[in-house]
């Protein structure tokens, strides 16, 4: 039997949260924290890379490394490339403590909506991103541009440190760069605006400015490769597939870049593309992307989290509120008292017990009729 109050109480149900929500998935957010923690992100990651480039420059004018013109310590393109990658991938644990600290929720909430990075998900995107950009990079080294120039081979002594030295680190640094502007970036808008869209838009404009001022086709490369791996996050819950598609991206142009002779030691990134490589790096981003939204069609990934519920207004009545009663299901349990006049309150009119017995006339209602002894019975007890 429920209680006639507990009808009217509606239910309260979680909110789902897609992934540029998760900033709300705690139940201690308030306005102010992706603000605060968009600060953080922005000096931590700034004093992180300094100190790493500090350090690196101690050790290497203790172990008598050369000095470059520009006053820094002339590492060589393996060492030098492997400070570079360490200072950027140096953001990745500032955005988790971040996120933890400012935003007061568990660290994992902005690798997925699931809690947590999934691996196998990142897999099967890297299986997809893998032979799509071999393609595609390949495609890139045929296609004749104004300013080539003609390259060697710099020999399996330098290829091979170099190549280790980049299938590790490349992916912390394609991951931490993912973590910044499709992660933390993305959930810090989406705190205060539905619109994935809008969310997605800021993030990749700052994404392209963040590589450098090149040709404005390189720019425009960036932006749409930031709004396309945004778009791939929400959709499919998690920076899963634009890790795969950052990671392996950049580990084939870092390893073109080291296979010939002084490749690494170039400071051109992507903002310095001509229009011709541009028109063939979208049209492998096209194809990853058709590829990942097909994969997640057939092995569809958890698109939402759970928002945390919300809490029930006050009962103003002795006893346990009715909605944390509804919770429960059909359970029998004792009926509140009656509200005090004036509160309010109402109890719902229902049936009233005994109300359609007829052998008890002139009983009040919810009475319970007095049953009369068989005939003879003197109602004593058996002696």
């Amino acid at each position: 039997m429920t209680h006639p109050l507990a009808a009217p109480v509606p239910a309260l149900l979680p909110e789902p949260l897609p992934y540029h929500r998760m900033a709300r998935v705690s139940a201690r957010h308030r306005w102010w924290r992706p603000v605060l923690g968009t600060g953080f992100v922005a000096v931590a990651c700034v004093l992180a890379a300094g100190l790493l480039y500090a350090i690196g420059s101690a050790l290497g004018a203790a172990r008598g490394y050369p000095e470059a013109a520009d006053g820094t310590v002339e590492f060589g393109p393996v060492p030098g490339t492997a400070l570079d990658l360490l200072a950027i991938a140096s953001a990745l644990p500032v955005v988790l403590l971040a996120v933890r600290w400012a935003g007061r929720r568990p660290a994992g909430t902005v690798s997925s909506v699931t809690g947590g990075l999934r691996w196998p998900w990142l897999g099967r995107c890297v299986l997809v991103a893998l032979p799509v950009l071999a393609v595609t990079t390949g495609a890139m080294l045929l296609v004749p541009t104004d300013d080539a120039e003609p390259s060697r081979w710099a020999g399996w002594e330098v290829f091979g440190p170099a190549l280790a030295m980049l299938v590790v680190l490349v992916p912390l640094q394609a991951a931490a760069e993912e973590y910044v502007f499709r992660g933390w970036l993305t959930q810090a808008v989406g705190a205060f605006l539905r619109s994935p869209w809008w969310a997605l838009v800021p993030q990749a404009v700052l994404f392209a400015a963040a590589h450098g001022w090149g040709t404005p086709w390189g720019f425009a490369d960036l932006a749409l490769y930031g709004l396309v791996a945004g778009r791939l996050t929400v959709r499919t819950g998690g920076l899963e597939a634009a890790i795969g598609l950052h990671a392996v991206n950049n580990l084939l142009a870092f390893g073109v870049s080291a296979a010939v002779v002084d490749g690494l030691k170039s400071d051109e990134t992507a903002a310095d593309l001509p229009w011709q490589l541009v028109a063939v790096d979208l049209a492998g981003i096209a194809l990853y992307t058709a590829a990942v939204l097909w994969l997640a069609r057939r092995h569809p990934p958890t698109r939402t989290g759970t928002a945390p519920a919300p809490v029930p207004p006050p009962w103003p009545f002795p006893g346990p509120h009715p909605q944390a009663l509804a919770a429960l299901g059909p359970v029998a349990w004792a009926p509140l008292p009656a509200p005090p006049p004036g509160s309010g309150y109402a109890p719902v009119p229902g049936p009233v017990p005994y109300a359609d017995r007829t052998d008890a006339p002139g009983l009040p209602p919810g009475a319970a009729p007095r049953i009369a002894p068989p005939p003879g019975a003197t109602g004593l007890p058996p002696r």
